[in-house]
């Protein structure tokens, strides 16, 4: 039964999201295409501008199984809560205890699910990166499943085009998926440390305007991360 409703939400939910934007989503679909037939399950790392982009990931992934973390008071919201209950969405409680929602990005994953995380935790509304939080590597460092940075831009923009009757450009570009290889013990600062390599990962996928407080890390080579072998023969 759940298929048929995610077939159905799935179907009208692209339709809305491609009327009211011009989706660039084929990078992402790819990768995703790819890691799901080497039977890899991924945690994708997002960049938070807005609340389009977890609907758009999932709705252009279809019949591929992907969900996010999603904040808790979306579920207040009766038609919110009947997509997000749809597509399995994992509620965290950005003021409490982060436990129960990586609990349940845990099992997600061992049913097969890709992961959607956005380490900067809030919104940017502006494009530009944020400071990141380290949740999303100990999730990585805790599973050992790899992590896929996933970037969009122009949704930024949303707002102002609707006002306009605009279709907004929506753009993803996607890095190469990796797994975080720690000099030793893992404490705090090496968390820390792996955090920066990440969100550099994704910085270097924005426009320089856009990179804001990875600018630098973008310019850097990692030292932590072991690189998957994306595409085949890479």
């Amino acid at each position: 039964m759940n298929k048929i409703r995610r077939a159905i939400v799935n179907a009208v939910l692209k339709r809305i999201l491609d009327t009211l934007c011009k989706i660039d989503s084929k990078e992402f679909t790819d990768v995703l295409t790819h890691m799901r037939v080497a039977s890899q399950p991924l945690i994708l790392a997002i960049n938070h501008i807005n609340f389009l982009e977890v609907p758009i990931l999932v709705a252009h992934s279809y019949p591929l199984l992907l969900t996010g973390l999603v904040k808790a008071e979306t579920w207040k919201n009766p038609l919110m809560a009947f997509i997000f209950d749809t597509y399995e969405a994992i509620p965290i409680d950005r003021k409490g205890s982060i436990r129960e929602a990586f609990k349940g990005a845990r099992e997600a994953l061992s049913r097969g699910f890709f992961v959607c995380i956005a380490p900067e935790g809030t919104r940017s509304r502006t494009g530009v990166l944020g400071k990141g939080k380290a949740g999303v590597v100990q999730l990585s460092l805790d599973t050992g499943v790899a992590v896929l940075p996933v970037v969009h831009y122009g949704g930024e923009n949303i707002w102002r085009n609707l006002r306009r009757f605009k279709r907004t450009p929506f753009r993803f570009k996607v890095g190469r998926p990796f797994k975080f290889k720690p000099d030793g013990h893992v404490d705090k600062a090496m968390r820390e440390i792996l955090l920066d390599e990440l969100m550099g990962q994704m910085a270097q996928l924005l426009p320089e305007e856009l990179r804001g407080h990875y600018r630098e890390q973008a310019q850097k080579e990692a030292q932590y991360l072991e690189f998957l072998n994306y595409p085949p023969g890479a």
